[in-house]
């Protein structure tokens, strides 16, 4: 640490490598974000949104949208494509969709329509209320809708109701049955529908999410059923409606030779299809372009070993080739990259409000008349050893000692007091070690454990189950950064814990360079002092599958655009309130109104007894309605 620098910065929190061009450690150890990377001029220092948010009055946690780096990766995909199609003399066309499953939030699809326009870019929707969603959304004629997911019969007619508004809107058949339900309505109702088939392909995906793949896939059809629903239409007399081929081997693929696989896979099939007469005018490679949550740029489950142009590349010159070879003609590509699109434009900002650890209570160890020899013994180790005594040797001797006392605490041997004293004696002992040993090339299996045993516990006034579900659930990596401070060394280890009162409410993964570990190094808190962390790459999913859980709602959201006149390279353009105590109580089907109504009952029965006088009870009672209406989440 005595050499710490920016640079060393960069390698502990890996900034450069997973902030894909838009997050940077600035020279003045805070956190910088270009939010356009084709112009470096602008750059946002991060300390600054949090002194406009706090000046705003927007009480933490939050969540901060860079809405430019949102639109910066729709113009990034489409323009790859386009670039990388001409380049490749494909004859075929790329019209993305975004599935708006990955961020259903208004402003953000919303951002991603009109910033897709220029490229007609479209939507994907996979349920009912995303259908309505999207129907009402994209409203641009030359862009593309894909519906995937099961489907019923209302499903159908709304998909048909977007043909009649002129729409080009794709019903893929995830199941046989499927096919004949939307046939029947499209009969009935004489319209004409776009229809597409998704394969289950026997390529997995690498990761996660491969099970979402192969033959024992949830969605798909298989070959004898794709073949059979082709020649179905064709007895209907509506061949001409099958228009689009479907494949998906998985979210967040870590390996591009899955993504080569696949489209050999997917571009046979196409092209058969083609040969048998049936003219399909679309190939939809699905989403799976994965994001390096780590910097590793690996194979890991949080990462990715390949690049958007890498990605894009495989697709275009994958169809191609297998095109060319079976001379059919170049399809007009389309992809569902919605983790790639939004994760980067989002983070959670949180305050540090206090700090959990484990030895931070000792008490006076000075010997005493009468103590018992477990005291002494472990009081002994303590003041003799140095350096020369075998240190494996200190640290068994302690351990048992602290067994032991415990052992004769449970058998009323040793007092409560004798026992905070060996406590206390037992992690001076281990701090003593923990220095000794990070000097030491090789550190015993059993003292691996010292950073974490004695690392701290910095308490982030947010719910892990709200606003970072995937560390829970999945245990997914998310880059977690101090947003400030970056210029002076971190000397304190530590995990984050959240204020739910479940123990599952923590981070505890973290990525330092290519390793992985429990601990992660922080600053030390100063007092009147806030110290800010950032939870970024939240874009995706995380902004929709929040819990309830503790009643912990959805957060403060501050959006940012940049704006190169300002001084600050930004301004605020919208303050989204998150959910107040009444919000989540309604949701859960409880009654705010009537609550507050028995709440003042009961104080005004105290007032009857002379336990509350009235002026007092007036202050409980506006406390308690003050307290429903406001943010549920802790106030500085």
């Amino acid at each position: 640490m005595a050499n710490w620098s920016i640079e060393e910065a960069e390698r502990v929190y890996g900034v450069s490598q997973w902030g894909g061009g838009y997050f940077q450690v600035g020279e003045n150890g805070n956190v910088h974000i270009t939010p356009v990377p084709e112009d470096p001029s602008i750059r946002i220092d991060f300390k600054s949104v949090i002194e406009e948010i706090r000046e705003e009055g927007v009480q933490f946690p939050v969540v901060v949208r860079f809405h430019d780096i949102l639109r910066s990766q729709v113009a990034s995909l489409n323009t790859i494509f386009r670039n990388t199609i001409e380049e490749a003399e494909y004859n075929g066309r790329y019209q993305g969709v975004y599935p708006v499953k990955v961020n259903q939030m208004r402003e953000v699809v919303e951002e991603i329509v009109d910033a897709g326009a220029p490229f007609n870019y479209g939507l994907e929707a996979g349920s009912k209320a995303e259908l309505l969603t999207v129907l009402a959304m994209n409203v641009n004629e030359d862009s593309l809708t894909v519906l995937n997911g099961y489907k019923d019969a209302e499903f159908m007619q709304l998909a048909l109701l977007g043909r009649k508004l002129g729409r080009k809107i794709v019903v893929v058949v995830e199941k046989y049955s499927e096919l004949l339900l939307l046939v029947k309505t499209a009969k009935e109702l004489d319209i004409e529908p776009i229809i597409g088939v998704r394969a289950k392909m026997t390529v997995k995906g690498r990761g996660k999410w491969e099970s979402s793949g192969g033959e024992r896939a949830k969605f798909g059809l298989t070959i004898s059923e794709i073949i059979k629903t082709a020649r179905y239409l064709e007895s209907q007399g509506m061949a001409h409606c099958l228009k689009l081929l479907h494949f998906h081997i998985g979210s967040q693929l870590t390996d591009i030779r899955a993504v080569k696989e696949a489209m050999t896979e997917g571009a046979r099939i196409y092209a058969d299809l083609h040969k048998m007469g049936f003219a399909l005018d679309y190939v939809d490679v699905g989403g799976g372009l994965g994001i390096d949550y780590d910097g590793s740029n690996s194979t890991n489950e949080s990462s990715r070993n390949y690049s958007m142009q890498e990605y894009v590349s495989d697709v275009v010159y994958g169809m191609k080739e297998m095109c060319d070879l079976e001379e059919v003609p170049h399809p007009t590509l389309i992809s569902e990259s919605g983790r790639a699109i939004t994760a980067h434009h989002s983070c959670v900002v949180t305050e540090i409000v206090g700090e959990i650890k484990s030895n931070s209570a000792q008490v006076d160890t000075r010997a005493a008349d009468g103590e018992h020899f477990f005291v002494k013994n472990i009081r002994e180790l303590l003041e003799t050893y140095d350096q020369q005594t075998n240190m494996q040797e200190v640290y068994n001797d302690a351990s048992q000692y602290k067994e032991q006392a415990l052992d004769a605490f449970k058998l009323r041997v040793l007092n409560l007091e004798e026992l905070a004293k060996i406590e206390s004696m037992y992690w001076q002992i281990m701090e003593r070690l923990q220095v000794w040993y990070a000097k030491e090339e090789y550190v015993p299996e059993e003292l691996q454990e010292l950073d974490y045993s004695l690392s701290s516990q910095y308490l982030c006034n947010f719910s892990v189950f709200q606003s970072a579900a995937d560390t829970w659930a999945i245990d997914q990596l998310l880059p977690v950064v101090p947003l400030t401070r970056m210029n002076e060394p971190p000397s304190v280890n530590c995990s984050l814990v959240d204020i739910t009162c479940d123990s599952d409410g923590k981070i505890d993964q973290f990525t330092i360079g290519r390793e992985i570990t429990d601990v992660l190094p922080m600053h030390p808190l100063k007092k009147d002092e806030p110290y800010y962390v950032g939870l970024f790459l939240t874009g995706a999913y995380q902004d929709v599958m929040g819990d309830m859980h503790n009643l912990f709602g959805r957060l403060n959201e501050v959006h940012i655009f940049s704006y190169d006149d300002d001084p600050e390279d930004f301004y605020i353009e919208e303050v989204v309130k998150g959910s107040s105590v009444e919000d989540v109580l309604n949701i859960m089907q409880y009654n705010p109104r009537a609550m507050a109504q028995d709440m003042k009952r009961l104080i005004d029965k105290q007032i009857s007894t002379g336990n509350i006088n009235p002026r007092e009870a007036v202050r409980w009672t506006d406390f308690y309605e003050n307290c429903l209406s406001g943010y549920t989440y802790l106030k500085p």
